[in-house]
């Protein structure tokens, strides 16, 4: 909203609230401000009084101010039928709950609806005579709070406009009253804080402007135009469009306002940036009279082939669709349109309307509805005063004339004004069925029905949640807005020549999982120009080849220039990298742990020294194999233990060399297998040290349940799993070979992917809860008395195995490229060096180097010494 604007809200505000507050005196009634006028009114008593604004009047005549007499009248020009037929649904709402009786049993609702003219000044005017004009204070739901005045209505319904409606939810709020917007949906609106009483059933533009942006992006357009009206609604939502599509990448052609006067100069000026933006598609986000305005310069200058996107406030308006000059300029328009309804009765209570029918006089909106729709007079003709139109027959009937006023087909804001009169009946029913002890204000208390206080009002509104007769949910969400359901509607011709609004598709901001909020039937849109083919709106076309794009300066990302290229180029393949030159692709160079660089020569060298190592050990324990060192807990299940770390040494070597389908699945199963066959033994091994010494105990008999053939079925059993883990991974998802081509880099990386992560980590997963078992075991038997306890060697050989591969895992995901195979085979190295060092070393020790202690007697005695 522009500084002026808020200026003037602001000044209209403190002049209603300084009016309204005057009448708190002694007086039992309000006085109107000295020279003021009342405007005209329709209402009808009821024992609850519902406040209505209407912009009947699109317009309002300035009169020229002297200062020195009373202003005159205000003059409201340009009788608006679609706004008759929106009040009109607010009366036959009303007279219908009242008919049927089944929400409010014995209570009557009654109305008092003004003209706001579709000016802020003529809004906040009727708004002010709402809260407290002349009258009976007994009638219309006298109001007994404190700063309203006597016969103000408890709630409003209204205004139509977002910028009427700012104005009045300002004054409104000072004093919480309740107010229901059936066609308001600025954005700005939702602000509770600015706007504590304001609710509304007409969708925010937020919502509308989410469904725009989704619409540019699902047609790709890339360069999109922004007319707005200059008001509220139109700024505000086209601001919020442009920032949103801009996210999107795409750029706004122009962003331009249309001016309240319908100044031709500033209307020739934007067709003219129209024309040299090259926008096909142009969002016009204003309301229907200002875009009226619009579409009269664009007809004036002959504007043709731009594809306009309408925002829900002229989507379906009839003063744009009705008149045949529209047509060949807006024919394929779409835009988003709230969801309609069928009113049943509605067309029927329209036409009832006539000059002749009971309490006629009393309406003072009938008789300009009247001559506007016959273009006759019901005026007494003056002698000698000039009779611009025929006086009416009397014979006139409404159902004779086709127009907007009694066309039910479109039933979008009625229906909104149908609904907001229902909410405000469904929150005097909760009001009334309050009960006693369980009322939601403080203490519990319940309110009085009798006398209608306006914040507890507004809360009951507030909590309104029903589903209505049509299968519409209606409540309001913490901002006073409701779901936002939005129809997309194509303007096409019929066979006619006549308009259609064809459903294209919807826009649903609460949707299910899976489900998109915009859904189109593309093959039933008709284009601008009676076209099928989607329209394109870029500001610089795809470069064709042999060109290169150049960035405009001074221009938005989406437009650029095509230039020639000096030298034709193609873009070189991944397996390649440009030259220094750039005149030729060259192969880029393949890494992966081959066995020709050193870091392959060095794990290949450690790897073999290992198993010669391990054979090593292999011959002096086969050779010493008859002594009490090598016999000790079980020579069969050390003589396999060793024959597994060979294997694991060995397996190191499948890492290296290039990757193929083959030694992608051997390396990862190979280890998986081998490590485990040697965990299984060495858990073998402890779990013999620590039942030998239970068996010591007199009468143990445990010993008979680990025996050898025991211990080969746990190392099998133990075995087995891992295979069958390593089976599944085999069959379901296999480990296969990689490439890594990164643009930015000129290697192209080799590697094994695990195929199946799940599958990979349940093979290191088992091989560590082997080792944390076996670490547990062999950590309880460390302290046996034995002088030499193997449990002791297993303990730390278990401790290096563990630090070993946690230390792993970390380094294995940060390590890049070829470095994480290399970090693979050095954890397979170092934890096989650690098992073969702190098993067997100490036992070579001794069979080589201390005899003395290679004997039976030596084993069993009390340790002396520790090791």
């Amino acid at each position: 909203m522009s500084v002026s604007s808020k200026i003037l809200h602001l000044s209209l505000l403190w002049l209603g609230v300084f009016t309204l507050t005057s009448c708190q005196g002694e007086a039992e009634q309000c006085e109107m401000i000295p020279g003021s006028m009342s405007l005209p009114v329709l209402e009808k008593k009821g024992d609850i009084t519902l406040g209505g604004l209407f912009s009947l009047h699109d317009m309002v005549i300035e009169p020229s101010l002297s200062f020195t007499l009373t202003p005159p009248p205000t003059q409201c020009t340009r009788f608006n039928f679609r706004t008759f037929r929106w009040m009109q649904t607010m009366i036959f709402a009303i007279e219908e709950i009242n008919r049927e009786g089944k929400l409010l049993p014995n209570i009557t609702l009654g109305y008092k609806i003004y003209d706001s003219c579709s000016t802020p000044h003529q809004a906040l005017k009727a708004a002010m005579e709402l809260m407290g004009s002349k009258g009976d204070p007994g009638t219309g739901g006298d109001v007994q709070d404190e700063g309203i005045c006597h016969g103000a209505v408890p709630v409003v319904i209204g205004d139509g406009g977002s910028t009427q409606s700012l104005v009045v939810a300002r004054f409104l709020g000072v004093f919480y009253v309740p107010q229901v917007s059936y066609f308001s949906s600025c954005a700005c609106l939702s602000d509770k804080k600015e706007f504590p009483g304001f609710l509304r059933t007409m969708p925010s533009d937020f919502f509308q402007v989410d469904a725009l942006v989704q619409l540019v992006k699902h047609f790709g357009w890339t360069w999109v135009g922004v007319i707005a009206g200059d008001d509220a609604y139109g700024r505000g939502g086209a601001n919020i469009f442009a920032d949103k599509v801009r996210t999107l990448g795409a750029c706004v052609a122009l962003h331009e306002i249309i001016p309240k006067n319908g100044a031709q100069t500033a209307i020739k000026t934007i067709i003219s940036k129209i024309r040299s933006s090259k926008a096909r598609v142009i969002l016009v986000f204003a309301v229907e009279q200002d875009a009226e305005t619009l579409f009269d310069g664009v007809l004036r200058h002959g504007l043709m082939g731009i594809q306009w996107l309408a925002s829900e406030a002229w989507s379906t308006a009839a003063v744009l669709s009705t008149p045949k000059k529209y047509h060949r300029i807006l024919q394929g328009s779409m835009g988003f349109a709230i969801r309609r309804a069928h009113i049943p009765g509605l067309q029927n209570f329209l036409l009832r309307l006539h000059p002749s029918y009971p309490d006629a006089h009393k309406d003072p909106f009938l008789t300009p509805f009247w001559e506007e729709v016959f273009q006759c007079s019901l005026g007494v003709q003056v002698e000698g005063q000039e009779q611009r139109k025929a006086p009416c027959s009397g014979e006139e009937e409404l159902g004779s004339v086709k127009n907007i006023y009694s066309d039910v087909s479109q039933l979008r804001i009625s229906y909104n004004v149908y609904k907001a009169v229902y909410a405000i009946a469904h929150a005097l029913k909760a009001m009334r069925n309050c009960e006693k002890g369980n009322g939601p204000f403080p203490q519990q208390a319940c309110p009085d029905v009798d006398s209608i206080q306006n914040w507890q009002l507004l809360h009951y509104i507030k909590q309104v949640d029903y589903l209505n007769s049509f299968g519409d949910e209606i409540k309001f969400d913490e901002n006073g807005d409701p779901a936002a359901m939005y129809d997309l509607v194509n303007w096409q011709l019929n066979s006619n020549e006549e308009v259609e609004f064809v459903t294209i598709g919807k826009f649903d901001e609460i949707t299910t999982a899976g489900k998109q909020k915009l859904q189109i039937q593309a093959r039933n849109i008709v284009w601008n120009g009676n076209l099928t083919e989607v329209p394109l709106s870029v500001c610089s076309s795809i470069c064709p080849p042999g060109t290169r794009k150049a960035i405009r300066l001074n221009f938005p990302i989406c437009c650029h220039d095509c230039v020639v290229y000096a030298i034709e180029c193609v873009r070189c393949l991944p397996e390649f990298w440009s030259s220094a030159d750039r005149t030729v692709c060259i192969p880029k160079k393949v890494e992966f742990l081959s066995f020709s660089d050193t870091m392959g020569i060095t794990l290949m060298a450690i790897s073999l020294f290992g198993s010669f190592c391990t054979c090593v050990v292999v011959f002096i324990f086969t050779w010493h194999r008859n002594t009490p060192v090598v016999r000790a807990n079980n020579s069969d299940l050390s003589f396999l233990l060793l024959f597994s770390l060979t294997l694991c040494f060995l397996c190191s070597l499948t890492f290296i060399g290039r990757p193929s389908e083959w030694s992608c699945m051997l390396r990862h199963t190979a280890f998986g297998i081998t490590f485990v066959l040697c965990i299984s033994c060495i858990l073998g091994k402890t779990i013999v040290v620590l039942m030998a010494f239970r068996a010591t105990l007199p009468g143990s008999t445990v010993m008979k349940w680990f025996g050898p053939a025991q211990q080969k079925a746990i190392i099998a059993s133990c075995t087995l799993i891992q295979v069958i883990i390593c089976t599944v991974w085999l069959v379901v998802a296999p480990p296969t070979p990689r490439q890594l081509m990164p643009r930015e880099s000129a290697i192209v990386i080799l590697l094994c992917e695990e195929g199946s992560a799940v599958a990979f980590a349940l093979v290191l997963g088992y091989i560590g809860l082997l080792a944390c078992i076996c670490l547990l075991l062999a950590f309880l038997a460390r302290k046996l008395p034995d002088n030499f306890n193997e449990a002791r060697l297993i303990t730390f050989s278990m401790l290096i195995f563990c630090a070993v591969w946690v230390a792993f895992v970390p380094a294995y995901i940060s390590s890049p490229g070829k470095y994480s195979t290399v970090t693979e085979v050095f954890a397979i190295l170092a934890s096989s060096y650690g098992l073969l060092g702190c098993i067997f070393a100490p036992k070579c020790y001794i069979i080589l180097l201390r005899p003395e202690k290679n004997t039976r007697k030596h084993l069993m005695s009390k340790p002396t010494d520790k090791f």
